[in-house]
């Protein structure tokens, strides 16, 4: 009989992994494809705002040209350019209603994450409450060890006193007297 108990229970945990990593799998692949929908919805977005551009452009060069030659090449480019709008705005549209079944999908699969998670915890709980009542203990993980932070010591710094310098007038000074005296030198030359 307790061999059939031990088998029941084991089979029970094997499934609790189970469900929890299917859950789990299943969350972060429609997360994934949450994520490539929404760059897909950006990207063709994006496309269609060049396109929307680009069309107004030669739109405007049309009705500024004269030549006819001119007139008919750009049409054809406004032809090519509408119908690239069309199909950007299309498969915006069409990434956008995939979009929103992925994004309800994925909420359901993170309600059952969670339900499989609540699942874990109270299989826990019973799991613990079931081994008080036979006498068994549990092994429990040794509590990690508390790493006591050094205290660094704050420098004071010593504010320097500011002197004001007199070389520097001194130089300057010196610097106007060199000039004076250089220009005198060039005038004495010329005479």
């Amino acid at each position: 009989m307790t061999k059939e108990l031990d088998d029941q229970h084991k089979s029970l945990e094997k499934a609790k992994k189970e469900l929890v990593a299917a859950a789990t799998r299943a969350t972060k692949a429609l997360d994934r494809e949450r994520k490539k929908l929404t760059r897909e919805v950006k990207a063709a977005a994006n496309r269609s705002k060049k396109a929307r551009e680009q069309l107004a452009k030669k739109s405007e060069r049309l009705a500024k040209t004269t030549s006819a030659k001119v007139k008919r090449e750009l049409r054809s480019q406004i032809r090519k350019l509408e119908k690239l709008k069309d199909s950007a705005a299309a498969e915006a549209k069409e990434s956008r209603e995939q979009l929103k079944l992925v994004r309800a999908d994925l909420s359901s699969a993170r309600t059952h994450l969670r339900r499989a998670l609540h699942v874990d915890k109270a299989m826990a709980a019973i799991n613990k409450q079931i081994d008080k009542l036979t006498g068994k203990k549990t092994k429990k993980k040794p509590a990690a060890k508390k790493v006591a932070k050094k205290k660094v010591a704050k420098k004071k710094v010593a504010k320097k006193k500011v002197t004001k310098k007199k070389a520097s007038k001194k130089k300057v000074a010196k610097k106007r007297t060199t000039r004076k005296t250089a220009s005198k030198k060039r005038v004495s030359k010329k005479r």
